[in-house]
């Protein structure tokens, strides 16, 4: 019985109600794509809005793991809502990169810094109307 030689982790923490901390650990790629797509997908469901995914473990993402990304972006900036990536290793974040989605959904070096970014366009006051 063959065993799969590099799964994947995926663990999900709720820092605040709206936001799904998403913590990845190994290859990101079709292989283990689905997976990846699965638990975004359920955090969408339960009513997440902003998604911080942790790439700090992952050694390697193919086109697989990047249109994942780009997929949840898509449907949560509609919601409105954001997702950041949070520590890319070195690899990972060459692929992102080289095809530009690292110029699409922002990238940052730790949870902090991703929390302050999801408020930092909310938390600016309104323009009283005239």
């Amino acid at each position: 019985m063959p065993i799969a030689q590099d799964p994947l982790s995926v663990e999900v923490t709720l820092p605040r109600e709206d936001v799904a901390l998403v913590t990845v650990e190994g290859y990101l790629d079709v292989d283990t794509a689905t997976e990846f797509q699965h638990h975004l997908a359920n955090q969408l469901h339960h009513g997440r809005r902003h998604f911080l995914l942790d790439l700090s473990a992952v050694p390697f993402m193919d086109s697989s793991g990047m249109n994942i990304i780009l997929r949840v972006y898509q449907e949560a900036r509609e919601l409105p809502g954001s997702v950041h990536i949070i520590s890319p290793t070195p690899a990972v974040r060459r692929i992102l990169d080289l095809t530009g989605v690292s110029i699409t959904v922002p990238v940052s070096e730790s949870v902090d810094e991703a929390l302050e970014r999801v408020d930092g366009p909310q938390a600016a006051p309104a323009e009283p109307e005239v």
